[in-house]
């Protein structure tokens, strides 16, 4: 039996590896959107793909990462030239464990060191290791870069293939060895529109990944590589058993629930996001049969997608300090048509799939729970992320610009309490990008950014409400959006009224123009653009 203060020991210190990690990314990087709105994760992972622990940073990323590590070690098992010391894969394919072109994944082999020999390893892990000299662990590092080319800026387009999202990066050594590729990063650069920034946010995820494999050689140096390796297997079981206990604690059924995106951008119709959850003792089956085809338009979403915003659900209902790992999914099965919304297959645009179909996918997930476990499961927050995409030319810094962001809104209220405004939810975990910094890096100017009033969903205990933000543009610009949330509102629970649906609208001189949720447009000096994000829902009925 492992020793449980060892293992307390042990999750903290391959967390603070990860979170280290990102201290370095967030430091090092050069766009806003890594350095202040924080949208990077940063994790750990053993020799086998399955990930230890994950810094406190991005839901989405949560059980996706796994899937590119995996793809990673796939690519060079059968390659003429194995992994080696000194190694950097980099990728960002959606279909081989991404989540939408512009997160750009940085996978680094961590080996042992071998000149010590005398340490034994378990007899699982340890024999395997040395005989293929196989890698040790892995570290990894995803970011969302403002830029990584296509038919629009900031790569986020409202497109009908993904050839169209930006540039598609498979498995390949960025680092060979130590030594940079620059060919590879030539290439990239010239698909880009800001490629000073992407070599700055690509040099500062080098530097993360480089910060986490010293910090575990020197975690392996002090316990040992057998004990390292022991407790990294041991924290995988330990999640697995909380996960197997949270799904006890659930009665046993089958739930089922529906919600719809409000459309993918090309049409204007609805697009149903169908599950129905079978709890049996301690396993789940979550099965998404009856959800929609795959669109034309850029909202579905790949399988990596729908594993991590599964994972995070189960995840958040354990309610314990337990690691974010792979143990999490050990109990529940997944069945997710191919060729649906939620498991899309090529050519399917997916840039929107990661941010608003995996906000839908929590939703119809809770939606379904709460018929199991009301007082645990809060109404439907936001249900978007808000995106905006702007590029153009600076004029007065004589350079063509990118910028990227989400926009928070209200979370759903619940059995035990009101929903909180201006935030953030789910799915996502970043800031918003500071007003100071939006304006110093942008020709953007920020005239007004508050929390919208009265838009969550009354109840009992109200939903929270949403942000209205609004930018005007001090050059030409394009601008892309891609939200959702516009026509179809936020439910509400137990006789909660729903929250308030966004809007976007566009001034131009004296003319105001309703916005749909997703299209681009051109904007020209002195345009202004108001987001009006969506409430919370509300939850039980509100007393007279």
């Amino acid at each position: 039996m492992p020793d449980p203060i060892r293992l307390e020991i042990f999750k903290h210190l391959f967390s603070a590896i990860a979170e280290e990690m990102g201290a370095v990314l967030r430091k090092a990087s050069f766009s806003p959107n890594i350095k202040e709105r924080r949208d990077f994760s940063c994790a750990v992972f053993d020799s086998t793909g399955n990930m230890i622990a994950q810094a406190a940073h991005i839901p989405v990323h949560l059980g996706s990462m796994p899937l590119s590590v995996a793809a990673a070690i796939n690519k060079y098992d059968q390659d003429a030239t194995p992994l080696a010391p000194g190694d950097t894969i980099i990728l960002n394919d959606p279909y081989l464990g991404g989540t939408h072109l512009p997160d750009i994944t940085l996978v680094t082999p961590v080996f042992l060191d071998q000149t010590n020999t005398s340490l034994t390893l378990p007899e699982t892990v340890g024999s395997a290791l040395k005989q293929s000299r196989r890698p040790f662990a892995f570290v990894a590092s995803r970011a969302h870069h403002a830029d990584i080319g296509g038919i629009s800026p900031g790569s986020m387009p409202i497109a009908r293939e993904i050839y169209q999202e930006g540039l598609i990066i498979p498995p390949i050594r960025l680092l060979d060895q130590g030594h940079l590729n620059q060919d590879i990063l030539d290439l990239i650069l010239r698909n880009v529109r800001t490629p000073d920034e992407r070599m700055g946010d690509l040099q500062a995820q080098i530097g993360a990944n480089q910060r986490g494999e010293k910090l575990l050689h020197e975690l392996i140096s002090r316990y040992g590589q057998g004990e390292t390796a022991l407790y990294m297997q041991e924290l995988l079981a330990y999640t697995e058993r909380m996960a197997r206990r949270l799904i006890e604690d659930i009665p046993n059924g089958v739930y089922s629930f529906i919600d719809h995106l409000d459309n993918d951008g090309q049409s204007q119709e609805e697009i149903p996001i169908k599950v129905t959850i079978t709890i049996e003792d301690d396993m789940a089956l979550v099965d998404f049969t009856g959800t929609a085809e795959q669109r034309e338009g850029s909202v579905n979403a790949v399988y990596a997608i729908t594993l991590s915003a599964v994972n995070y659900v189960f995840r958040s209902l354990i309610g314990l300090d337990v690691p974010n790992n792979s143990g999490c999914m050990v109990p529940i099965r997944i069945l997710a048509p191919q060729g649906s919304v939620v498991n899309a297959t090529l050519p399917a645009p997916v840039a929107g799939g990661n941010v608003e179909t995996s906000q839908r996918i929590v939703d119809v997930l809770l939606g379904a729970l709460a018929q199991a476990c009301p007082e645990r499961i809060p109404a439907a927050s936001q249900g978007t992320m808000n995106n905006l995409s702007i590029g153009g030319w600076d004029p007065e810094r004589k350079r063509y610009f990118t910028y990227y962001e989400t926009i928070g809104g209200g979370t759903g209220a619940s059995q035990a309490s009101d929903g909180i405004s201006a935030i953030h939810s789910h799915m996502t975990n970043t800031l918003n990008t500071p007003i100071e910094a939006l304006e110093y890096a942008y020709p953007l100017r920020v005239r007004r950014y508050e929390i919208r009033k009265d838009s969550g969903g009354k109840g009992f205990h109200q939903g929270g409400d949403g942000i209205t933000r609004e930018i005007e543009f001090l050059s030409k610009a394009q601008v892309t959006l891609l939200s959702e949330r516009r026509t179809t509102a936020p439910y509400g629970l137990s006789g909660g009224e729903p929250g308030q649906k966004g809007e976007n609208m566009l001034l131009h001189g004296d003319k105001q123009t309703l916005l749909p949720g997703k299209g681009a447009f051109s904007a020209v000096e002195g345009d202004i653009l108001i987001m009006s994000t969506p409430g919370g829902g509300g939850f039980g009925i509100k007393d007279e």
